[in-house]
């Protein structure tokens, strides 16, 4: 009866493993997908990290200094650029405001007919700056997003595969402990009672 409660077990333990090593493998490939999918998309952009000058704002060096100058290929430059770089140069040019802000003030004004045009010109440009940089923030937040996701797809996979391999060591030593309790369960062949002389 242990035996066979060591074999169901073991079994169980093997189906786990097998599921847990598929899984692993899954998660590794949809991480390698997505970092080079990531990677891709950011090169084809052909954007280049700010160094010099552009980068001597202290809101902008501590973040962008140790990417001066680099081809942007990954989340973590993409982050860097849209929140220490584009958001510091949309919140001083817009003087703190949002788009949504500044282009609420415009269209009052294209409604306005006596709205000085000279100030309506330029809060159009400014919208239209704030709203690109809005656009481009956005891009770039997603691919640090989905770069993200395929980190944590990557940290999954190496959890299942120690899982899987624990549980393939743990179902082997089931088996063969099943083994061990057959043997010992076995019968003992009657010896022949030793000679009278």
């Amino acid at each position: 009866m242990r035996s066979a409660f060591d074999r169901l077990l073991s079994w169980f333990g093997l189906a786990a493993a097998i599921l847990l090593l598929i899984g692993a493998g899954l998660a590794f490939w949809s991480s390698a997908f997505i970092h080079d999918q990531v990677s891709a998309q950011l090169k084809d952009q052909k954007i280049t990290m700010p160094s010099g000058e552009a980068i001597q704002d202290p809101e902008v060096k501590p973040y962008l200094e140790q990417y001066a100058g680099q081809q942007m290929t990954t989340g973590d430059q993409a982050k860097a650029f849209a929140d220490h770089y584009i958001w510091v140069h949309m919140q001083k040019s817009g003087g703190g405001k949002t788009y949504e802000e500044v282009s609420g003030e415009y269209i009052g004004m294209l409604k306005d007919p006596n709205s000085d045009k000279a100030k309506m010109a330029e809060l159009g440009e400014l919208r239209q700056s704030l709203f690109m940089g809005n656009t481009l923030r956005g891009l770039l937040l997603n691919a640090y997003a989905f770069d993200k996701v395929g980190s944590i797809a990557r940290i999954g996979g190496i959890v299942a595969l120690v899982g899987g391999v624990l549980m393939l060591v743990l179902s082997g030593l089931g088996f063969r402990h099943a083994r061990k309790v057959d043997a010992g369960d076995a019968p003992v062949a009657a010896q022949a009672p030793p000679a009278s002389s």
